[in-house]
C-alpha cells in the first residue's frame, strides 16, 4: 500500500522536488512565467496562504497550495507541481486530491487559475475534480492556456 503524508511545505522540499519535476509541469511553468522549476516552486509557496508537500513512500513528490487573488470575493488560485510519481501512484493521488479539494472549497468561494493546454493529464484531472475549463487562450509563441475555475456549491 502506498503511504502518502502531507505536511506544510518548506524551501527544502522545493529544492528536493525541482530537479525531478515532471516534464509537463516544467513546460507549463516555463511557458506561463518563464521560470525554472525551483523558481516556480519558491514563488508559488511565497504567494500562497497555505502550501503543502506530499511525501509518497517517504519522498517529496508533490507540492501544492492556494493563494488569495481576491479577498473581497474569496477567490483563491490553486496550484500543484509534482514528479512522475503522480502517474505511478495515480489512484492514491486521486483519492488524496478529493480530500484536498474539499478543504480548499471550505476556505474559498471560488478557485481559479490557468493550465497549459498541452497538459492533457492535468486538464483531465481538473475536470475529474469538478473544475470547469474555459476556451484556449493564445499567450504567444503558439502556446495556449485555459482558465479553470470551480465555484462553491
Amino acid at each position: 500500500m502506498v503511504e502518502i503524508r502531507i505536511i506544510p511545505a518548506t524551501k527544502d522540499h522545493a529544492h528536493d522536488l525541482a530537479p525531478r519535476m515532471r516534464k509537463a509541469d516544467r513546460d507549463e511553468v516555463m511557458a506561463g512565467s518563464g521560470q525554472l522549476p525551483l523558481q516556480a516552486l519558491l514563488f508559488s509557496m511565497e504567494q500562497s496562504d497555505e502550501a503543502w508537500t506530499a511525501f509518497i513512500d517517504g519522498r517529496v513528490e508533490v507540492m501544492f497550495g492556494v493563494g488569495t487573488i481576491n479577498m473581497l470575493y474569496g477567490i483563491g488560485a490553486p496550484w500543484l507541481l509534482g514528479s512522475d510519481a503522480i502517474k505511478t501512484h495515480y489512484r492514491a493521488f486521486l483519492r488524496q486530491s478529493l480530500l484536498w479539494k474539499s478543504h480548499l472549497n471550505s476556505q474559498y468561494s471560488e478557485l481559479h487559475n490557468m493550465v497549459d493546454d498541452r497538459n492533457k493529464v492535468s486538464k483531465r484531472w481538473l475536470q475529474w475534480l469538478g473544475f470547469e475549463l474555459g476556451p484556449a487562450i493564445d499567450i504567444g509563441n503558439g502556446l495556449h492556456f485555459r482558465e479553470f475555475w470551480m465555484r462553491k456549491m
